[in-house]
């Protein structure tokens, strides 16, 4: 997708994109590292971006490198990691105030990738390891993220309905790592893994901003150019086949229950029925006026929440409920009547039009940022699909009641998956 024309250029160790335009005052510079996602690995790359971004070689502590951060008028760093279909992609963001708007003689933005090299390919080490404070710190801080994740019961929910719908895939390990796998990692087994990654990730790097492609090339050259062995091949998605669906019941001590359900849509992004897909989310249960939230919530009122959102990359979709406990067989029974609903055309193209618009005008909202312009673009990177906004809009446009009818009716139903209250008498 392309608001900005993208310039995408094959550089020694890196893919660099350059999208020049003067919507913003500032410079937004995306790094994407991207891995097959691995059990053996995922803990380790989750771990990865804290403790790079928190000290590097010049710049040895949290405290002198936000400094230098905020010497260069605010410039903000941060890092996450994520699954992305069967990826994993870590990435780290920088916004710096542009040049043009400065009387400085030095470029603020050179001072910027500087630091930004540094970050990615100069953090703090000792001996065969990063700084040991940083990596005690940051296991430790880990280590209390994955385990509050059962305190919050709908992303634990979301995590045992992946465990049980993807076992067998790749998808199915915990974006946030494992504590069994933490827990006995070493300083010094991340620091290795750390370099490795070095080598061998795919590395994307986007900057968006009143920047000229002449420019950029030989200026992010002097800073991400790498030796770089050949990366891992490209992962190919799975996409199952529903057997027979599966309905798992679990238990914990709390009062209100999580329905969540996992459908396989056997489509992914760029698709041609990848447009339809979004329609039929719109209606089933993507905005506040659909099926899900009229049905579900507003006139039955059985669910605290009731949603839909879809993987791209990995063909699924989900459904996610807050109800009461007792109200389970019958909150199931709606959601799911609610998909056969689409199935059999009871729906108007009414809807089909304001689910589109409203499809739009959220795609609209998200290019006008910097990094949800690159993140869309990014999409595209990974499916090998690219598609200028204007065709992708039209796309958007062309898709019928029918082709609604037919996608819902490819959705298969893989597992029903509830989290509901201790019976009494459970300890």
């Amino acid at each position: 997708m392309k608001t900005a024309k993208q310039y995408t250029e094959e550089q020694q160790g890196y893919r660099l994109h350059v999208l020049p335009t003067n919507k913003y005052k500032t410079v937004s510079i995306v790094v994407k590292w991207k891995a097959p996602l691995e059990k053996e690995t995922i803990t380790r790359r989750a771990l990865l971006p804290s403790i790079m971004e928190k000290a590097t070689e010049n710049f040895p502590s949290a405290r002198k490198l936000q400094g230098a951060l905020e010497d260069l008028y605010g410039t903000a760093l941060s890092a996450d990691a994520s699954k992305k279909g069967e990826n994993h992609v870590i990435t780290f963001r920088m916004e710096v105030v542009n040049d043009r708007y400065l009387k400085d003689e030095d470029s603020i933005l050179k001072k910027a990738l500087h630091i930004l090299n540094d970050v990615l390919f100069h953090p703090k080490s000792e001996g065969e390891g990063f700084s040991a404070s940083v990596f005690k710190r940051e296991k430790e801080t880990l280590a209390q993220r994955i385990r509050s994740i059962k305190d919050d019961k709908m992303s634990y929910a979301n995590t045992r309905l992946l465990d049980h719908m993807c076992e067998d895939e790749a998808y199915g390990v915990h974006a946030q790592g494992h504590l069994e796998d933490l827990e006995p990692l070493t300083n010094e087994e991340l620091y290795s893994y750390y370099k490795n990654m070095l080598q061998k990730d795919e590395l994307d790097v986007y900057i968006t901003g009143d920047v000229s492609q002449e420019e950029m090339i030989p200026l992010f050259n002097e800073y991400f150019l790498r030796h770089a062995a050949e990366p891992a091949p490209a992962t190919t998605v799975s996409d199952m086949q529903v057997e027979e669906p599966r309905e798992i019941i679990e238990r914990e001590e709390m009062s209100q229950g999580k329905l969540h359900i996992g459908f396989r849509t056997h489509t992914f992004f760029g698709e041609e029925d990848y447009y339809a897909l979004q329609v039929f989310n719109g209606i089933f249960g993507g905005f506040p006026s659909s099926k899900l939230f009229m049905n579900v919530r507003e006139k039955h009122s059985l669910a605290y929440y009731a949603a839909s959102r879809f993987e791209s990359h990995k063909g699924l979709m989900f459904v996610f409920s807050g109800i009461d406990p007792a109200d389970y067989d019958q909150a199931k029974t709606i959601i799911l009547d609610q998909k056969k609903a689409i199935e059999d055309g009871d729906f108007t193209n009414e809807d089909v039009e304001e689910a589109k618009q409203q499809i739009i005008h959220q795609l609209k909202e998200t290019m006008e940022h910097p990094y949800g312009l690159i993140e869309i673009l990014y999409h595209q990177q990974l499916s090998g699909r690219q598609i200028e906004a204007s065709e992708l809009f039209e796309r958007l446009e062309k898709v019928s009641r029918e082709d609604v009818v037919r996608i819902a009716k490819k959705i298969e139903l893989d597992t029903v998956y509830f989290l509901t209250s201790l019976e009494k008498g459970d300890a």
